[in-house]
């Protein structure tokens, strides 16, 4: 029986291929967001409706009094806005599905693999300390009145359209001059990035899935690179050679105070998941793109467009200071 399913957002780095897997599997697929999203095409089959899910009036107006198997938000950041949602989708589906981060997980982590039991905190981002108190939102909720809520960490998840390395296309930019690239620590320290159509098989295993409700779940690849090695993967793709000038994340975030708090409180740590818990609902997932086929379509991608080449004068120079200050 197929399922109604709304989809706040929908058209992301992280939803894009979900939604599209879902229309494919034959499911009734709404997808609410403003329509703004121009790096992607609009997903095909599904019904849109436009509204913003900063404001909780928005959508109610745009879904009236529907009711859905499955309400899946991926625009929603703060404890006021799973509060509007809970106001909202109580009684109205029944499965709530709420895209939190791994990036929540303790930092520093005490030990690996990650499971969906290591402690959830995070003194360095306030964005991940935001997703936390989300989650404790929701956790209450199921446990007090059953609102039937399912959590989902992603970590780095990754389409053709982003950069996986600081500064993005600049520093692929950076790698085409020859000019060496600024990476975070010595290098070595390990990460997990996970194709977006990859995540969407696991993802939408899950909608619809009474298991798993009152449960969390991440969702990422079961490769492991290092920085170094995911640097070295885009420069191929680039017909580039890498160069890196390995700097410590503290003096990356002095210098670029914006991206301090994602660098501190997540890409310095080394992560690596047990996916075991998604797999047991889901058998059928299994990571099958590995970064390197990703980088060459990231690097395609930009390379089909001269507009998606956009470097950052500001950031590339704040790169050419650190080089001057820490490189060798």
């Amino acid at each position: 029986m197929a399922l109604r399913v709304l989809f706040i957002g929908g058209n992301g780095i992280i939803s894009s291929a979900s939604s599209a897997r879902i229309v494919e599997r034959g499911d009734d697929l709404t997808l609410l967001n403003r329509g703004r999203s121009t790096d992607r095409p609009p997903i095909a089959g599904a019904r849109h409706l436009t509204g913003d899910a900063d404001d909780a009036a928005s959508v109610a107006a745009a879904i009236g009094d529907e009711t859905f198997d499955v309400v899946a938000n991926f625009r929603s950041f703060s404890p006021a806005q799973v509060e509007r949602d809970l106001d909202l989708f109580e009684g109205r589906c029944r499965q709530y599905v709420y895209i939190s981060s791994a990036s929540a997980y303790q930092k520093p982590v005490s030990h690996l693999p990650i499971t969906e039991s290591t402690p959830l905190r995070n003194p360095y981002w306030q964005y991940s300390r935001d997703k936390i108190a989300s989650e404790d939102l929701l956790v209450a909720a199921y446990r007090e009145r059953g609102f039937p809520a399912t959590i989902i960490r992603p970590s780095h998840t990754y389409d053709g359209t982003s950069v996986p390395l600081l500064g993005g296309w600049t520093a692929i930019d950076r790698m085409r001059r020859g000019a060496p690239v600024v990476v975070q620590g010595d290098g070595t320290s390990l990460w997990t990035l996970t194709h977006t159509r990859d995540f969407a098989v696991a993802f939408t295993g899950l909608l619809g899935n009474d298991r798993a409700v009152g449960e969390a779940f991440h969702i990422t690849s079961d490769e492991v690179l290092t920085w170094d090695q995911v640097g070295e993967a885009l420069a191929r793709a680039a017909g580039a050679e890498f160069r890196p000038v390995h700097v410590a994340s503290e003096a990356i975030a002095r210098e670029l105070p914006e991206d301090g708090p994602g660098l501190l409180g997540d890409k310095a740590h080394s992560v690596v998941f047990d996916n075991t818990k998604v797999k047991s609902l889901v058998p059928e997932y299994r990571a099958i793109i590995p970064f390197w086929r990703g980088a060459q379509e990231i690097v395609d991608w930009h390379d089909a467009d001269a507009a998606r080449r956009e470097v950052d004068p500001a950031l590339d120079a704040a790169f050419d200071r650190l080089i001057e200050r820490h490189g060798a």
